[in-house]
């Protein structure tokens, strides 16, 4: 167990880069915008709401172990995007990202004022600011109301451009998009007009003599000469704020300087194109530089593998591959190495390569050049299903009858693959590939493919019946279904290109499916279908079969009758109700 722990640490930290932490940090900083956003639109109620929902938001954020995290994740993240702005060494990205650089590092010097205010005022003097004396502050005795408004757009947009990079590559992105889009708009909307609600509110009150009485207190607000220090703690630390800023640019300015004194590599593409860098650019960063296409779906983050390149010619000068690296290819199935990723392969000698996406499919700011599908892991079900004696099906049959027989029974398959939420993918003579989970999750998936299934020998029942006049023989049929994780994408060349999976999940459906001629049986389901779809255990008879390219045997369940599948899967789906 220990060594089982130790495994899956060590997988995680080489999974883990400074991205990734930079990210966690963020999510939690975002969750704590979001928490104080939805404390603002209560002002479209009230102040009373307002005060009883900061009650809660600070009774859960200042819980000490929360606390702790909250501003450990604070200080890692904006140290993390001060690092940032050194490390990138271009800046010719899609717009969104320098624009979510600089959103992030100005709000720690438009939030300093108020987070002195509050929380060290607190700390310091015993200052009790809640929504009245800081609403009154804002719309009242200051104009800061605006700096505020900014501070909040801002922090909002970076945190949004920061879930929208995190979620893109996701599979369900596409579908929860609009949900969240519109929970983007609204929040913030929602959060604006409650703030400007309970401004309204606060102006009419501190007319009253009685309410400063109760609201203005030396407690609440402090003294002029405590304002004063924390005036003068804000200004000093957005001073030094500022400061580090310059300091940073004034290293990357030397950097510069120094990469071009100590020389330039050349780097050739493989296809007669070469160009000359300075040592320490990485091979993506010298494409974007001199504006050569090439792929890169994350944007240089190593999300993915979209950037990679095969090394020509010797290829053990080269730098070891970081962790992130390293997970990033093993994850793919690389062990060549002479495979790297360009976003993070800094070479320091010349260099020759070829790219493994060509440049037509994604130009070198990640976006797509057409509308070919890149290359994408996800859990997918196949089912492939084979027609039967087909050959014999030919025999002295006029050509026209026989494509006539195959496309109808294509049809039949193609129809109950389509009803129960699959994709048709590839016909292979009188064979068919159908994915499922292209727009479900792995058990919807699963329980889809067992009443595709199903349906398959339903309509091939129907279909025998319709042709019974013409055959002599009724039209028989194998299935194989197996899930797993498989890489999805555009295969092929030019005009001749098709959207396939590929993986060893694919290839073990097939596998399955021609086994079914041994077995005697209409259809073989892999035991990960069985156990993901939520049947019983003993549903399905089991067997253990070889499957070629694999060392050990697999379980599978055998089925002989298919159409009993639908009752399977109805019957579990009652019980998990």
């Amino acid at each position: 167990m220990a060594a089982t722990a130790s495994s899956r640490f060590s997988e995680l930290s080489r999974a883990t880069s400074v991205r990734q932490v930079r990210l966690g940090c963020g999510i939690i900083l975002f969750a704590y915008v979001v928490s104080h956003f939805l404390n603002h639109a209560l002002g479209n109620i009230s102040v009373d709401a307002m005060e009883i929902g900061v009650y809660y938001h600070t009774l859960f954020w200042q819980f000490l172990p929360v606390a702790i995290v909250f501003y450990a994740a604070a200080l890692t993240h904006m140290g993390l995007g001060v690092y940032a702005l050194y490390q990138r060494r271009q800046f010719r990205w899609r717009t969104v990202e320098p624009l979510q650089l600089v959103l992030g590092l100005s709000i720690p010097a438009l939030v300093m004022a108020h987070v002195i205010g509050v929380r060290l005022g607190q700390t310091l003097y015993g200052h009790q600011k809640l929504y009245p004396q800081e609403l009154y502050l804002f719309f009242v005795a200051s104009n800061r109301i605006w700096t505020m408004t900014i501070l909040l757009i801002i922090a909002w947009i970076h945190g949004c451009i920061g879930i929208y990079f995190w979620l893109r590559l996701k599979p369900f992105f596409k579908r929860a998009a609009p949900y969240l889009l519109a929970a983007a708009v609204l929040i913030p909307t929602l959060a604006l007009l409650g703030v400007y609600q309970g401004g309204r509110s606060i102006q009419i009150e501190a007319d009253d003599g009685e309410w400063r009485t109760h609201n203005l207190t030396r407690r609440q607000l402090g003294t002029t000469a405590e304002a004063e220090t924390l005036d003068r703690i804000t200004g000093g630390l957005t001073i030094s704020y500022v400061g580090v800023l310059a300091l940073v640019l004034a290293a990357r300015g030397v950097r510069a300087w120094r990469e071009r004194r100590g020389g330039m590599i050349a780097l050739s593409y493989g296809n007669g194109k070469t160009v000359r860098v300075p040592k320490g650019l990485s091979v993506l960063e010298a494409s974007l530089r001199h504006n050569v296409p090439h792929a890169s779906v994350c944007g240089g983050r190593a999300r993915c593998s979209t950037c990679r390149i095969r090394v020509i010619g010797d290829h053990g000068a080269l730098p070891e591959p970081s962790q992130r690296e390293a997970f990033v290819l093993t994850r793919v199935g690389t062990t060549d190495p002479s495979i790297r990723l360009a976003c993070q392969l800094r070479p320091d000698s010349d260099l020759s390569f070829f790219q493994l996406f060509t440049p037509q499919t994604l130009s070198a700011d990640g976006q797509a050049s057409t509308s070919a599908r890149i290359g994408q892991e996800r859990y997918l079900v196949s089912l492939f299903v084979d027609m039967r004696g087909s050959t014999q099906l030919a025999e002295k049959r006029l050509p026209f009858d026989t494509v006539f027989i195959v496309n109808r029974f294509l049809g039949a398959v193609s129809q109950a693959v389509i009803e129960n939420g699959g994709q048709p993918n590839q016909f292979v003579g009188d064979g068919m590939l159908a994915l499922f989970g292209l727009t479900a999750d792995p058990q919807t998936a699963c329980r889809q493919a067992l009443k595709a299934a199903a349906s398959i020998a339903a309509n091939i029942d129907e279909l025998n019946e319709l042709l019974s006049h013409d055959l002599r023989q009724p039209i028989r049929f194998g299935i194989g279904i197996h899930g797993g994780e498989v890489i999805i994408g555009d295969i092929g060349y030019r005009d001749h290109i098709v959207f396939t999976a590929l993986g060893d999940a694919v290839n073990v459906a097939a596998r399955l499916q021609d086994m079914t001629k041994m077995l005697a049986c209409e259809a073989i389901v892999s035991e990960e279908v069985r156990r993901t779809a939520g049947l019983a255990d003993d549903a399905l008879p089991q067997q253990e079969v070889a499957i070629r390219g694999r060392d050990e045997p697999m379980a599978v369940r055998v089925v002989a009758d298919a159409r009993g599948l639908a009752a399977l899967v109805g019957r579990s789906e009652r019980v998990a109700a």
